[in-house]
């Protein structure tokens, strides 16, 4: 059983897809880190010996702030309850957010006044994932084999369908979502001496700023970046701290500079010959990546995403699905169901028109529906199929995909990509129960990243 003193880290993330990125960040360091969907309880926490940090998935980055309001309340409560000494609320390292759908600022400020927090430090670039931030300015990769862009030149998150970014200066972004006052420690004093970075975020914080953005643009800045926000931490009161993944590779990685982490151990998975796969994103790199695999003779299965959103009509749809994609695995064929592929697909227009015929708003609704029918039919696979490997696609709708599984968390088993490892779910009851599966955000991984989820994986 982890007692409180074992712990050193907790996170909330604002998608399924960016918790389970931040829980492979602290699990390659060498802290066992479990990955919850619902706040943990003491008994559940007890099954897992040796636990360092913890996660829970969230789903805020779909939300409204009154929704917020009542989804981070109890969560950052439950995280209190850890005495963890840094709570992080782990956002998207693309940041998309508008001050309607998952306000960043918004959870600023509630995580603020829940944790008595004087500031927050807020860290979104990630190099190992292919963000960037120099000068308050957000540049992005699209999938790992590409040049990065500005955000608001970016070829997905400028057409995002719930939030798209149409600026790339995170500090205006942000004050759209909040009032308080921001600082920058820019790209050029990360790179000066300690006590010179340490002078000017003490600067920052007595001209009054109660959130201050650090630049990173190399891996080797991260570790001076976690020494002055690990430096703030204060006995007896949780750091709350705001970013990307790159919170966690900054804290480890000062961490590992003065040894005060373990040796990781060794992740690894065996090869398999099929793969199942349900994706809600729509992104063209997960297009890109569906259609590498479709070419190399995986099964093509369309979803007629309208029929979604009426419940009688969906069950049907996704009955026939099921049948469909046994027919084809026992085959020994890997199967693609599919509710998009890329930005362009009419389906979205289509179901969009279903939701608002339904009297449901599109952006609030999406996820929730179309990730509980991929998640009902991926279930339904399961329960004839036997043990099979999975993947899941779409930040939005991975932690309905989850939730209608019945998986009550979810370890890291071996690395494919950064920010999407290979995991272990643990779903008691459920067919999902010790199944290996893979939850991938749109923008993770490079073409080819599916054939990687066949092959032997390993990593120390």
């Amino acid at each position: 059983m982890a007692k409180n003193d074992d712990l050193v880290l907790s996170f909330y993330g604002d998608d399924f897809t960016g918790t389970t990125d931040a829980m492979e960040a602290v699990t390659r360091s060498g802290l066992r880190t479990v990955m919850f969907i619902e706040p943990p309880r003491p008994e559940q926490l007890a099954k897992y010996e040796g636990l360092r940090a913890v996660g829970l998935a969230g789903g805020s980055r779909t939300m409204s702030p009154q929704q917020m309001d009542a989804e981070l309340a109890p969560a950052f409560k439950q995280l209190q309850a850890l005495k963890t000494p840094f709570v992080h609320y782990k956002m998207c390292s693309t940041f998309d957010s508008s001050p309607q759908v998952g306000s960043i600022g918004h959870a600023i400020d509630l995580g603020m006044e829940a944790f008595g927090s004087k500031f927050v430090p807020l860290l979104v670039g990630a190099p190992v994932l292919g963000r960037y931030c120099a000068f308050g300015n957000l540049f992005a990769r699209s999938g790992l084999d590409t040049e990065p862009c500005r955000l608001d030149r970016h070829p997905t998150m400028r057409r995002h369908p719930i939030t798209p970014m149409d600026e790339a200066d995170l500090r205006v972004h942000l004050a759209k979502q909040t009032r308080r006052k921001i600082g920058l420690l820019d790209v050029l004093t990360v790179n000066s001496p300690p006590e010179q970075a340490r002078a000017k975020l003490e600067a920052l914080l007595k001209d009054g700023c109660e959130i201050v953005l650090f630049d990173v643009i190399y891996d080797p800045q991260l570790e001076l970046i976690g020494r002055l926000i690990y430096e703030q931490k204060q006995a007896g009161q949780a750091l709350f701290i705001v970013g990307s993944s790159g919170v966690e590779y900054a804290l480890t990685a000062y961490m590992k500079s003065r040894n005060l982490l373990p040796k990781p151990w060794r992740l690894s998975a065996d090869p398999v010959d099929r793969l199942v796969i349900v994706s809600g994103s729509c992104s063209p790199v997960t297009d890109r990546q569906l259609g590498h695999l479709i070419n190399q003779g995986a099964v093509d299965w369309p979803l007629e995403t309208e029929r979604l959103v009426e419940p009688k009509s969906a069950q049907k749809l996704i009955a026939e699905a099921a049948q469909q994609a046994l027919k084809e695995l026992s085959a020994g064929r890997s199967v693609v169901l599919h509710s998009c592929r890329g930005p362009q697909d009419p389906r979205i227009e289509k179901t969009r028109k279903a939701f608002e015929a339904a009297g449901q708003d599109p952006r609030l609704a999406s996820g929730r529906v179309l990730g509980t029918a991929l998640g009902e039919l991926m279930l339904r696979i399961l329960a004839k199929s036997g043990p099979i490997r999975a993947a899941v696609t779409g930040g939005d709708t991975s932690h309905f995909v989850a939730k209608a599984m019945g998986i009550e968390a979810l370890e890291m088993l071996a690395p494919l990509a950064p920010g999407a490892p290979l995991c272990t779910a643990y779903a008691p009851g459920s067919q999902a129960d010790k199944m290996e599966i893979v939850f991938k955000g749109g923008q993770n991984g490079k073409t080819d990243f599916f054939d990687t989820t066949l092959r032997p994986l390993t990593a120390n």
